[in-house]
């Protein structure tokens, strides 16, 4: 498959059953809305999919039933960020083996306090980027590590499978102009995520492509499509048309606004999640529906 690092690559949430198990169907589904929705790439086991409540078999499980049930439909992308080099490399062994067009992985970090140091982390991705498969680097506020322009660019520079960027850490505006700036050519795919809170302003600094949620990416697409096309204004009319479900989601719901979306579009059954995750408050799942009827977006229609 020649990919188009471009568009919208969206996290699929991982459906469970009202009793913890996971929902294989449900999660298929997810995977069927989000083609239907037009998505340039799916990517999976990642934080919005809650990656960090799954046992080492489920990602097996849910790598496996993904890519065979997309199937070649569009790209995927599979995260495997360990804090072990050697279990980021064995993941990325697996994950190539059973089809995955890309893997994701945040720095080397583990609770509060474990980072790996800038050698460290660009050995851990060299390791990686020996299996032989494109590499998304993820510049994620939850892992807390400094993944500095210079840091970003040697590794774009010297490891061959280093390719994608998701660029989300703040400020990621400027950050992604400064990658770009001086990077080049070697910058192939410099995305942004968080959301698409900054969607606009990271564009205009020379985004090729976002990685949101799963909640509206029929309205998001048509932004990065239009600035991609030179139609700025129209890229920020449709921008402050989804704003408000954007922020809310990021302000209010993070993961859980798009499964909350998907069990009232019919697309899954449930929107549980795994304990210490909390529910959505009653109030906060009907200002979400207040924000999201409006835009009239697939999920909310998609299973009825």
């Amino acid at each position: 498959m020649t990919i188009n690092y471009k568009g919208i690559w969206p996290v699929a949430p991982v459906a469970f059953n009202p009793d913890g198990t996971l929902d294989l169907e449900g999660s298929k589904r997810v995977l069927d809305f989000l083609i239907d929705a037009g998505v340039d790439g799916v990517c999976i086991l990642a934080n919005y999919s809650e990656q960090f409540v799954l046992a080492d078999e489920e990602r097996e499980v849910l790598t496996r039933l993904s890519l065979e049930h997309v199937a070649g439909r569009v790209p995927v992308i599979v995260t495997i960020s360990h804090y072990a080099t050697q279990i980021a490399v064995e993941r990325a062994r697996k994950v190539q083996a059973l089809g995955a067009d890309v893997v994701m992985l945040m720095p080397p970090y583990h609770g509060a306090t474990l980072r790996g140091t800038p050698d460290q982390i660009f050995e851990q991705f060299q390791a990686v980027g020996e299996v032989g498969i494109p590499i998304m680097i993820q510049d994620a506020p939850m892992a807390g590590n400094d993944l500095s322009v210079p840091l970003l660019i040697r590794m774009a520079k010297e490891i061959e499978m280093v390719k994608l960027f998701k660029i989300e850490c703040i400020p990621a505006t400027g950050k992604l102009r400064e990658l770009i700036a001086a990077g080049g050519d070697v910058i192939e795919a410099p995305f942004d995520g968080e959301e698409g809170i900054t969607l606009m302003a990271d564009l205009d600094a020379g985004a090729t492509g976002t990685m949101t949620s799963s909640t509206i990416p029929d309205k998001i697409r048509p932004i990065v499509v239009a600035h991609a096309d030179g139609d700025r204004e129209q890229a920020a009319r449709l921008y402050r048309d989804a704003l408000p479900v954007i922020n809310f989601e990021n302000r209010q719901c993070l993961w859980r606004a798009a499964k909350a979306a998907m069990v009232a579009g019919g697309v899954i059954k449930s929107d549980f999640g795994r304990h210490p995750i909390a529910p959505l408050h009653p109030e906060i799942r009907a200002g979400l529906m207040d924000v999201l009827k409006p835009l009239n977006p697939l999920v909310l229609s998609w299973g009825k």
